[in-house]
């Protein structure tokens, strides 16, 4: 079983305190271009796959879905979904990723949002993806970054000149990492980018668009802070196809 981080309390109460929990989709300064990998969802059938508060299930229902599964392992998670972001087209439910058991041919989209990094099996989920996908569904999902996540102890770090770096601690040695972010002792799974890429053509994944992203200059003159996301990337964006 994955580690249920996000129902302890102190995560909980720092993560619903996060820009991207208390604004949904606008507050990530990603979804523009996530957004634009995405397909048309008008009648699609839609797995949102650690939907945490279910601000992409719901996005994806307002926006023509026929039906979204949101599957996360947060009972608080959950319960917020429902309370926040019912629609008559969602279902939630409670599921650990590391285990769950997805449909057959059962949908046209997959989707996840900065949730597989926690999981020590990736393998095992692409295999579930790609057979709960009809013949050109599409598997659209983003990560930490691997070099974000390359480091034991990330933060910045200076130099003997004053200069700051990002340390990249055994970007090749991949496996289980643990950090504090939010709360003490975070476990989060590191593979390398090759690792990621490969696993989804090895399991019969066509690789549609990689991204690594970063703010546009639009963004960063609203929001200077975005200015340090240029020296390394954070987050990673995969879309592939069945």
């Amino acid at each position: 079983m994955a580690q249920n981080i996000y129902d302890t309390p102190e995560f909980f109460e720092g993560y619903s305190r996060l820009g991207r929990s208390v604004h949904g989709l606008a507050g990530a300064a990603e979804w523009p271009v996530i957004r634009s990998l995405l397909p048309d969802l008008k009648q699609k059938r839609v797995v949102d796959l650690g939907c945490g508060f279910g601000w992409f299930s719901r996005f994806a229902a307002e926006e023509g879905a026929a039906s979204v599964l949101g599957l996360d392992l947060s009972e608080k998670m959950i319960a917020r979904a429902k309370a926040e972001n019912a629609h008559p087209a969602i279902a939630y439910d409670i599921a650990d990723l590391e285990h769950v058991e997805l449909p057959q041919a059962a949908f046209d989209l997959a989707y996840s949002s900065l949730a597989f990094h926690y999981l020590e099996d990736f393998g095992r989920l692409v295999r579930q993806v790609h057979a709960a996908l009809v013949p050109g569904g599409k598997f659209v999902f983003t990560i930490e970054h691997p070099i974000y996540m390359a480091s034991a102890n990330p933060g910045w770090r200076t130099d003997e000149a004053g200069r700051r770096f990002w340390p990249v601690d055994g970007y090749s040695v991949e496996g289980r990492r643990t950090t504090d972010w939010l709360a003490r002792g975070v476990v989060k799974y590191h593979r390398t980018v090759g690792t990621t890429l490969n696993t989804l053509i090895d399991d019969g994944f066509t690789i549609r668009r990689v991204v690594e992203w970063r703010p546009s200059e639009e963004q960063i003159a609203a929001n200077p802070d975005l200015a340090e996301e240029m020296d390394r990337p954070m987050i990673l964006m995969v879309s592939t196809e069945r």
